[in-house]
């Protein structure tokens, strides 16, 4: 089901508040005063001193973004999605909120697929310029959110292609049958989307190898004609460094707010 970009995306009436650790990640519901809290903004891209996690998240609906030309619907359930794809160590936590309501969603699955490093996408090796071995499931997969609507997954720092800043690709389904072969059936899908970072962050990434070796013109954030400024409502990430050193990798956190009904 193809997604189109909206920029008039409503705001829920409540607000939740996202405590800045992703470990623990926990959504409470704001009334009052969390209503008027404003929305937070990746910061930095050095040590783990120089980048502030989120402090509020705002309880909205998060934009509707193209699929885009390189899903593949493997349904793979599984945590890790990094197989033997080489990069910089990225840790998701994603938590996934009714935005009318702000209750968080258990049990919906989160599904995430996004290029390696050099900008290649399994099942489409060679469409960015770069010859390497395809298994056609790299970088692919999902999990399911616990009762606090959190949903954690590892794999590495994306890479880039032509015409696009770096970014990966979500959707949420709901009423999933998971298989016995580790992937899931059934269900709805409720929301595509896409997340993005800071650009100072990617800057840091890309000095490092193999992101380097990536011989493709890259597209800064503020020139991607589908992120569009959009904030945390567009996907853009709250990134905090879990070393003091770009290659010791990211933990990236948002909160989704779903249309529940969809």
């Amino acid at each position: 089901m193809p997604m189109t970009d909206s920029s008039s995306a409503p705001i829920g009436r409540r607000r939740v508040l996202i405590a800045g650790s992703a470990a623990a990640a926990t959504v409470s519901i704001g009334a009052g005063t969390a209503a008027t809290r404003p929305e937070a903004a990746a910061t930095g891209a050095g040590g783990a001193g120089d980048i502030a996690p989120a402090a509020h998240a705002i309880c909205t609906l998060t934009k509707q973004l193209t699929e885009g030309p390189y899903y593949l619907d493997h349904a793979l359930v599984r945590a890790n999605v990094t197989e033997d794809k080489q990069g910089v160590p990225l840790e998701l936590a994603l938590t996934v909120v009714d935005r009318d309501t702000c209750t968080p969603l258990n049990k919906a699955l989160v599904e995430i697929w996004h290029c390696d490093a050099l900008g290649e996408y399994s099942g489409f090796v060679g469409n960015n310029g770069h010859q390497e071995p395809d298994n056609g499931k790299f970088l692919r997969g999902g999990v399911l959110t616990g009762t606090d609507g959190v949903a954690k997954l590892t794999g590495i720092y994306p890479g880039w292609y032509r015409g696009r800043c770096i970014h990966i690709h979500v959707k949420v389904h709901t009423g999933v049958t998971l298989t016995s072969d580790g992937s899931f059936t059934g269900g709805n899908e409720i929301h595509t989307g896409q997340l993005f970072f800071n650009e100072t962050i990617t800057q840091a990434v890309a000095k490092l190898t193999p992101y380097s070796t990536n011989t493709v013109p890259r597209t800064p954030l503020s020139s991607d004609g589908i992120y569009g400024n959009g904030g945390t409502a567009a996907g853009l990430m709250a990134v905090t460094a879990l070393g003091s050193t770009p290659s010791a990798g990211y933990r990236g956190t948002l909160t989704l707010g779903i249309d529940a009904d969809a």
